[in-house]
């Protein structure tokens, strides 16, 4: 029996892996999981600016409307940590939308055949 290791710990050997698919196998509910994987990245991502922006906010905040030292230091420690949330959600985004994009766009992809017989109703 001939063993496949398909995802070793390298992120990138595993998108790789993705890409060894052939398309003309796939099903409709193959290219539907895609679209699935699609809207999830979108939605983390969006998860991401939305903790992003409560920790810049919430330091601001912290800095504007406190006088005191601790909760001022924390305001200043939220916002470069914000940033950084931002950022790194970006980069995963991004990194994980050029892998599905590659494997939307392979080249000779085959078209979804629509349902029917082929004959003209009467």
């Amino acid at each position: 029996m001939i063993k496949i290791k398909i995802f070793n710990g390298d992120e990138d050997s595993h998108h790789d892996a993705y890409l060894r698919i052939d398309r003309s196998k796939m099903i409709l509910r193959d290219f539907l999981a895609i679209d699935r994987t699609i809207l999830a990245n979108q939605n983390t991502f969006l998860a991401y600016i939305r903790t992003a922006l409560t920790l810049f906010v919430a330091g601001v905040t912290f800095i504007r409307f406190f006088d005191l030292a601790v909760v001022e230091i924390v305001g200043w420690i939220f916002i470069p940590v914000g940033l950084a949330t931002f950022i790194i959600g970006l980069v995963r985004y991004n990194k994980k939308r050029r892998v599905l994009d590659k494997i939307m766009t392979v080249k000779n992809a085959p078209r979804i055949k629509q349902p029917g017989n082929g004959k003209k109703d009467d």
